[in-house]
């Protein structure tokens, strides 16, 4: 009985969880700039329900009686997940709770105005409460949990996950990238490349990403594409909420842009629904969620046989041109060029920018840096990894991306893990039929495949148990790097 009381409230929780996306999603869609300090009282009010919810004084007496009650292996599973969001939760006071909803909502609003303006000034003292309030976060996380201060912000994205690993991972990964860069640009050198000639309509741009999505099974009856300053998936499983952004210039971003957050939707949309508004039920981690996005991404999306495909939508959509020849569009979405703009960034060089974020990260939050020297180590750490300078250029350069506004310190690394994960999941597949077999016949077998080894366990596993028994290994680069090699280098 005391497992069904622990069932329905965290249920509860999921539709509060439900809200409070979804006012997320519109503050970043559609809300008038007149109601953003309104909003963010607002979020920060949700967010403490939430979090009182969590803490609420039945809960432990509940978790003790179902812990002696007969369970199948699935609600145990359960009742771990359940109480390991309810331990999360009561490290933190809830005064704290409110002041960083609060701090993240206005920093995150007033960073959509500051970043196009290239403010660092006015972006500082907002920037400096998120991350004191977030180092306040860390410590009080840190001592529950016995971990380090990172470490314990990089639990809530990736549980079980430690920067000795990390470590360990992005060191090896930093011993061969910069050679595979430099030999992919010696490769790619004399290659014919065609810019397609735009413009482009957005109202057509967004008539071929919905197409694409449809090819790409996304389910729209429960889910939708909208328009934001940084592109994103949130909602929940039922109803999920996507967003792009649009260049009349460029076809091609919006249209990878796309098809990334919608495998972060199919993912949603695969849960197991009798699981889903349980913790159980969802996502294994910010690290298995990125490998939805970038096996669509790239794994599928920039393979030769699926830009086939793509290539007559794009003549259908905005008439012939050489540049849509699938051989150009292959070149065009493989091209690698170290450029300062991480989400416009190749899969090449995409790791340096993220190993770059998580030093910065780990080092703001361990105190070993100031939110004032923010704008130096960047260009210090990009002319290291990529050779570029961002002096004086904080537009693209420490402002560019949209996590820290809101105190999302630890969720960076997820990306990389992602690459890895989506890789090792590409390589098992082709074990059992080669991928461009099934992209030119049955990309449902490709779906399939993921519904029942990813999207339907969610969290019924933890994630090192989850990539093995899918994969047939644990985490492990090799796959990641043979991938590249054969793509880039053949």
């Amino acid at each position: 009985m005391s497992y069904t009381f622990l069932s329905q409230h965290f249920e509860q929780r999921y539709h509060l969880q439900h809200l409070g996306a979804i006012c997320g999603w519109d503050q970043s869609t559609m809300m008038p700039p007149g109601g953003s300090e309104a909003r963010a009282e607002a979020m920060s009010t949700l967010a403490v329900l939430c979090h009182q919810q969590l803490q609420d004084p039945r809960l432990a007496d509940w978790f003790a009686a179902a812990e002696q009650e007969p369970l199948a292996p699935q609600h145990t599973v359960s009742l771990a997940e359940m109480r390991r969001q309810w331990h999360d939760a009561t490290l933190l006071p809830e005064e704290l709770v409110r002041a960083m909803s609060l701090a993240g909502s206005r920093c995150e609003h007033a960073w959509r105005s500051l970043r196009p303006a290239n403010d660092w000034a006015g972006y500082l003292p907002l920037f400096e409460e998120v991350l004191n309030l977030s180092r306040q976060a860390a410590s009080a996380r840190a001592e529950a949990l016995g971990l380090s201060q990172y470490d314990s912000l990089l639990e809530q994205y990736e549980p079980g996950m430690r920067s000795e690993r990390l470590d360990t991972l992005f060191g090896d990964i930093k011993s061969w990238l910069p050679g595979l860069i430099t030999q992919v640009q010696d490769k790619q050198r004399d290659e014919t490349l065609l810019q397609p000639k735009g413009p482009f309509a957005i109202e057509q741009q967004r008539a071929l990403g919905l197409e694409v999505m449809a090819l790409l099974g996304f389910d729209f009856d429960h889910g939708r594409l909208d328009v934001s300053v940084h592109p994103f998936c949130g909602g929940v499983s039922e109803d999920v909420r996507l967003t792009t952004r649009y260049n009349e210039q460029d076809v091609t971003q919006a249209l990878m842009g796309i098809i990334h957050e919608t495998g972060h939707a199919r993912y949603e949309q695969g849960l197991p629904a009798h699981w889903r508004r349980l913790p159980v039920g969802q996502a294994r981690s910010m690290g298995i969620h990125e490998s939805q996005s970038l096996f669509f991404e790239m794994q599928l999306a920039r393979h030769p046989a699926f830009i086939a495909r793509l290539a007559p939508l794009l003549e259908r959509h905005f008439g012939a041109q050489p540049a849509f020849s699938p051989d150009n569009m292959a070149r065009l979405y493989t091209r690698v060029t170290p450029g300062l703009i991480r989400v416009d960034a190749d899969e090449v060089t995409y790791p340096a920018h993220i190993m770059l974020r998580y030093e910065i990260e780990r080092d703001l939050i361990e105190g070993k840096m100031e939110a004032r020297d923010l704008p130096e180590r960047w260009d210090q750490l990009m002319q290291s990894y990529l050779g570029l300078g961002t002096k004086g250029n904080y537009r693209d350069g420490c402002l560019q991306d949209i996590h820290w506004t809101d105190g999302s310190f630890g969720y960076f690394p997820s990306y990389t893990l992602g690459a890895i994960y989506a890789a090792q999941q590409a390589a098992a597949i082709q074990q059992l039929t080669p991928l461009e077999q099934l992209i030119e016949n049955r990309l449902t077998s490709v779906f399939s495949w993921l519904q029942k080894n990813i999207w339907q366990q969610a969290s019924l596993l933890d994630t090192d148990r989850l990539i093995e028994q899918a994969c047939g290994q644990p985490l492990d680069a090799t796959a990641f790097r043979q991938h590249l090699q054969t793509r880039y280098l053949g």
